[in-house]
């Protein structure tokens, strides 16, 4: 659980779906959001050459101008109704001079030029490793330079409106996405003999991306649900819960905390049985808390993650409440008890 409350017991510490009377795609179906899985040829510019399967793509053109570029898009842009959006490329060869790029471009973008030479789309080159952003002018030193043999990734993060890229299973860096509007995964090959493949997430990534967006993906669904169920749309709940949280279902570290949800459909008054604490306020500031660190866990100049659990003002403020106690217990327990919560939330006796 991701609370110190006792779950739920007896009967109900393992409801199931069929007590709830969930059965799954009888009924209002949501209709899922479409990812990219290939590289779409009918857009395909002529210097390259792409594999049968779609999935790998190799220049033949002779590079003498900067409008020779092979650039090629994934067949449908990003899904945008999640958190987060990834792929990688994997270099096999990086030809005569590795001019090998991946990022993002909208979907007017000329498939003769790099991402990030045109308007409205990103760019990560592995000749320079500089980021090229719609001017074709290169940033400040981004990252470091690929070659053949290096995984390079590119993603989206809704949560944080940032686009990243990684490098070898490390996050690289990250810049504001200041486009609005879908954007298509896209790769740039501009020199013989480049070759690479594309990973779609038909296969594991090499960036670690899976088990930390998962969990906050999954508190998020099961907040909204929680919501659903607040405002006694228990309807809509369950249609909710059939398509976003079925997915997660023997996912054994989040059992615990889904069964809990579940069973709030179980009670006519959930806000006084054993899983009432969903419906609380410190319920809300958790799923905040664990998607402000997940935020704030994608800047690179961060060296140690655990440290976004807790911002600086808060580790502030609860010294302050620790200091606070201490000096009414050398007092010999005299005087109001300090509530942090009081003094942030309360009225005239609790102001600043």
């Amino acid at each position: 659980m991701l609370n110190n409350e006792e779950g739920v017991s007896g009967s109900l510490s393992r409801i199931s779906l069929a007590r709830l009377g969930w059965r799954r795609g009888v009924e209002d179906p949501v209709e899922e959001e479409q990812a990219p899985t290939y590289l779409n040829t009918t857009t395909n510019c002529p210097f390259l050459v792409i594999s049968t399967d779609k999935l790998s793509a190799q220049y033949n053109g002779e590079a003498r101008h900067g409008y020779d570029v092979g650039a090629i898009q994934g067949n449908c842009a990003a899904p945008v109704r999640k958190l987060l959006y990834y792929f990688e490329i994997y270099v096999k060869d990086k030809g005569q001079k590795g001019y090998v790029s991946i990022g993002f471009t909208d979907q007017h973008f000329k498939m003769t030029r790099q991402p990030g030479w045109e308007p409205n789309s990103f760019g990560y080159h592995g000749d320079d490793g500089c980021l090229y952003h719609g001017n074709g002018k290169a940033s400040e030193p981004f990252g470091p330079k690929f070659t053949t043999g290096d995984t390079v990734g590119a993603g989206i993060n809704y949560a944080s409106q940032t686009v990243f890229f990684t490098k070898n299973g490390k996050l690289v860096g990250s810049t504001p996405k200041d486009v609005k509007g879908p954007l298509y995964p896209t790769i740039g090959l501009h020199s013989p003999n480049e070759k690479m493949d594309v990973n779609f997430g038909q296969r594991p990534f090499v960036f670690d991306i899976e088990d930390d967006m998962s969990t906050i993906c999954f508190l998020l669904h099961c907040q909204k649900y929680i919501e659903l169920v607040m405002k006694g749309m228990l309807e809509s709940a369950v249609n909710y819960a059939r398509s976003e949280l079925t997915r997660f279902f023997g996912v054994k570290y989040l059992e615990d905390l889904l069964q809990d949800c579940l069973a709030l459909l179980a009670y006519e008054e959930p806000a006084k049985s054993s899983v009432g604490y969903l419906l609380s306020l410190a319920q809300r500031e958790l799923v905040a808390d664990a998607v402000n660190a997940m935020v704030l866990s994608t800047n690179p100049a961060v060296q140690n993650p655990e440290s976004c659990l807790q911002s600086s003002l808060e580790r502030l403020l609860r010294q302050l409440t620790a200091c606070c106690l201490e000096r009414r217990l050398l007092n010999g327990g005299q005087g109001e008890i300090f509530c942090l919560h009081k003094m942030l939330h309360g009225g005239k006796e609790g102001s600043w």
